[in-house]
């Protein structure tokens, strides 16, 4: 049988740790599948976080093999939190969904990525995980936060759990964007309406981050790293649904799509082009 060594880029999506029934599952939603199939044009694949009770997880071998499996990570969603003692925060509330198990991989895989120009893309807990990974801060339940100083009065950012989907997911706010920005270039725009299902945000932005997209009370939107070799992109909606009814979706994934069929490895687009 004669092989096809031609491929499509692959992107890894880290799992999280879910428990269904009384047993724990590693899991991400098709949506998050689907934008990178169909958005990025990228076969994605589940990357499993470690299993920290086996005390046998060694986050530099662990990056390594990812590394040589995949041309690019997206960091996903979640119902789950950053654990607060990752940022200095205040132990969470009786109740606050955590995963320990994911944040073991994300926060080095994070910066690894950036360190190597390996394509990042991280979505709402992503985003979250993003601005951790580099010294920054949480707020545990922004809505009880003021808004930033020079904004409107902070708003709830979350979405009504009753409502169809479709609405939870309509869009919500505008996010205005810094002009010159990364953002600013692949939209061709500096102002977008998105959709808001966060409980979460932005408190203390790390000084590596910068925050290219604002909601009207000033809640950090989107982010990108500084002097970045590659893209490193970070927002806090949620692009990845219905994205093809979305222009701002498609442009943004698009883009992640292109960053990492360019970061392929120079073996197999030479295999593709052959």
């Amino acid at each position: 049988m004669t092989r096809n060594h031609s491929r499509r880029p692959i992107v890894g999506i880290p799992c999280d740790v879910k428990l269904l029934g009384v047993h724990p599952f590693h899991a991400v939603g098709e949506k998050y599948i689907a934008a990178v199939e169909g958005g990025a044009g990228a076969k994605p694949i589940l990357l499993p976080v470690p299993r920290l009770s086996e005390g046998t997880f060694d986050l530099e071998s662990e990056i390594e093999e990812i590394f040589d499996l995949c041309d690019g990570i997206f960091l996903t969603g979640s119902h789950s939190n950053v654990h607060p003692k990752n940022y200095g925060g205040t132990a969470p509330r009786e109740g606050v969904l955590l995963d320990e198990q994911r944040d073991a991989l994300t926060l080095g895989l994070i910066r690894a990525c950036v360190e190597r120009g390996v394509p990042l893309f991280c979505v709402c807990r992503g985003f979250q995980e993003m601005n951790v990974a580099f010294g920054g801060t949480l707020h545990q339940h922004i809505h009880e936060m003021p808004g930033e100083p020079g904004f409107a009065p902070r708003f709830d950012h979350r979405e009504n759990k009753e409502d169809p989907l479709d609405k939870q997911y309509g869009p919500s706010h505008e996010v205005n964007l810094i002009e010159g920005g990364a953002f600013e270039r692949i939209l061709g725009t500096r102002k977008i309406e998105v959709n808001s299902l966060h409980g979460q945000g932005v408190a203390q932005l790390s000084p590596h981050l910068v925050a290219e997209g604002r909601a009207p009370d000033g809640t950090v939107e989107a982010m990108s790293v500084r002097d970045a070799k590659g893209f490193a992109l970070g927002v806090q909606w949620h692009p990845e649904w219905k994205y093809w009814e979305n222009p701002v979706s498609q442009k943004l994934l698009g883009a992640f799509g292109e960053a990492v069929r360019s970061a392929m490895a120079p073996s197999v687009k030479e295999r593709q082009q052959a």
